[in-house]
């Protein structure tokens, strides 16, 4: 039983009445938000005739509304006194048995198999049958109802068959046998191919800029993630301030009107012409200059500096300057134009000097790296130049140099780049110094971590990460410090200061030759964009085995789905160190 209170104070001369809603919890949410009684309480124009007639017509307002929850027979009141002076209105909605749904009957018209294709790249009918989400003996609501209308519609008309469209579509409730029959029409329309790139805009660039990019070919078959994943290509370039690219809805429409005369039997067999794939771009300023403050619970407070410029002899250049409290970092990097065979290359030097946990690095570096993939299967390899410093817990200095080259894959199978909630990601890395060239301790690296995102119901989810290092060297003191491992912070083990489980050196805490870490996490969303998390985290560093003893962390977070990716807010408890800490993170790592 809920009462409502009154919210008519505002105004004067309005009739002050309280609804009481007895219904079931997901009912009576619906009719406070929808049933006029509740609504209109308040208003000044709410008299007691008038209050009288809402009355009277709220028992068939209701059956309309828990209809479309799937309850067809339910017994309704609606009562109340109409001499007190303040009345209250009482509601009672028993639903009785919800309608389900009966037979299904998917009628899917056109997708003839294309005798040019193999089997595997026909388009797949079966599992789009299979897919249809309104399933035999659920509860038929009317907002699924037109959501798997919707999903079935989308999932064609954004691959090969963008002007497929619902020609019928049949719910038959029977009241009586609370059964709910469907029918559902789809016509396929004519299969549509890419055709030949246009560009518009450029003005700075060569065209190859663009279609360097391009991994859409002339016949492959119209698909709106190639479009997506085209247009995120050009835009992470940085080249331009706006990126559209889509297929030339003028030769669809030209299609169109063509197809008006034709019967659907014709409209579906009719050839298209290849539609031209459209790149409009407007480019960026060619110099950028930025600064920002800002803080990390990994590394403390921040303050950077960059300069961008997007046409040093061709070649784009970034230039940052970032001071933390126990990090400071200067790069300077240079990205060649991307080959026609998508090669992304970039040569870049940098310097950077930390203190954390009693370690002091200072580390030069000149790096050359080969680049190469797309967003589901990213490859790369790194040549890289170090000279360190490294002084731990007030020891003599140590300096060493290093010559490694690193081969990194990252495999990606998410339902969403940005805000993954289903899926899964993975990065391997393995490397090292294998000659004496200009490296004072030859070694061998290698190092995995990946994320799985798991579904648990419509507002809630599952994710696991794990990661495991490997090193070997004859002599761990000179392999570089970045190439040992350490765990801890944000994306490590919470509740630990960032890079505070190692090895034990003194009052210094320095990087092994093994890591192993795992993280379990539930999150719910109370909100689309607001949700809440528990976690439980576990892992260590550790020059042997039987060093990894875990370190755990435990507690719980707040999640929002910012505009810019999700941002993670965690209060966890150091079980090790009996201390709590807040740890802040923003975006998707991987």
């Amino acid at each position: 039983m809920l009462v409502l209170p009154l919210t008519s104070a505002h105004a004067a001369d309005a009739l002050k009445y309280e609804v009481r809603i007895d219904a079931p919890g997901p009912l009576r949410e619906l009719l406070e938000k929808n049933l006029d009684l509740v609504r209109f309480r308040g208003s000044d124009r709410i008299d007691r005739e008038q209050l009288q007639r809402l009355v009277r017509v709220a028992p068939e307002q209701i059956k309309t509304l828990v209809a479309t929850d799937g309850y067809y027979s339910p017994v309704v009141s609606a009562t109340y006194d109409r001499e007190a002076a303040a009345p209250v209105v009482q509601v009672k909605v028993e639903p009785g048995q919800p309608v389900r749904v009966g037979e299904i009957d998917l009628v899917l018209q056109g997708f003839a198999p294309n005798p040019e294709l193999p089997a595997d790249r026909q388009f797949d009918v079966n599992a789009l049958k299979s897919g249809w989400p309104l399933k035999k003996g659920s509860v038929f609501r009317q907002d699924e109802w037109e959501s798997a209308k919707r999903s079935l519609l989308r999932q064609v008309v954004q691959t090969r068959y963008p002007r497929a469209q619902l020609t019928d579509s049949q719910a038959t409730v029977d009241p009586e046998q609370h059964l709910a029959n469907l029918r559902v029409a789809l016509d396929s329309g004519p299969e549509m191919r890419f055709g030949e790139l246009r560009i518009e805009g450029l003005k700075r660039y060569p065209a190859s800029t663009v279609a360097n990019l391009n991994q859409i070919r002339p016949g492959d078959y119209y698909s709106e993630a190639s479009l997506q994943s085209y247009q995120s290509r050009l835009q992470d370039t940085g080249y331009f301030a706006s990126v559209e690219v889509s297929a030339d809805m003028n030769a669809v429409l030209t299609e169109q009107l063509d197809a008006a005369t034709l019967t659907p039997e014709q409209n579906a067999a009719a050839p298209m012409a290849p539609l031209p794939l459209l790149v409009r771009v407007v480019e960026n300023k060619r110099k950028n200059v930025s600064a920002g403050v800002g803080y990390s619970t990994n590394t403390g407070n921040r303050a950077s500096l960059t300069y961008d410029d997007l046409a040093i002899f061709g070649l784009r250049s970034k230039n940052a300057l970032t001071l933390e409290t126990k990090k400071q970092t200067l790069s300077s990097n240079f990205y060649f134009p991307v080959t026609a065979d998508g090669y992304n290359d970039s040569i870049g030097a940098s310097f950077e000097r930390s203190d954390i946990s009693g370690e002091t690095t200072s580390v030069t570096s000149v790096a050359a790296k080969r680049a190469w993939g797309t967003p589901l299967l990213e490859r790369s390899l790194t040549l890289e130049l170090l000279s360190e410093t490294k002084t731990v817990a007030g020891t003599p200095s140590t300096t060493s140099k290093s010559l490694p080259l690193t081969y990194a894959v990252t495999w990606r199978k998410l339902d969403n780049l940005l805000f993954p909630t289903k899926g899964y990601a993975i990065n391997a890395q393995l490397g090292g110094a294998l000659a004496p060239l200009l490296t004072d301790e030859t070694f061998v690296r290698s190092y995995l971590r990946g994320v799985m995102y798991k579904p648990l119901g419509p507002n809630s989810n599952a994710i696991f990460r794990g990661e495991a290092g490997a090193l070997a060297s004859r002599d761990k003191n000179g392999v570089p410090a970045v190439y040992q491992f350490r765990a801890g912070g944000d994306q490590s083990v919470r509740g630990y200061g960032y890079q505070e489980l190692g090895v034990q050196q003194g009052d210094a805490v320095t990087g092994g030759r093994y890591l192993a870490t795992a993280s379990a996490e539930y999150q719910y969303w109370f909100k689309p964009a607001w949700g809440a998390a528990v976690f439980y985290d576990a892992g260590n560093a550790g020059d042997s085995f039987s060093a990894l003893h875990p370190k755990s962390g435990y507690g719980v977070g707040a999640r929002w789905k910012s505009p810019v990716g999700p941002i993670n807010v965690d209060a966890a408890y150091g079980h090790a160190v009996h201390k709590y800490r807040l740890h802040f993170s923003l975006g998707f790592t991987f």
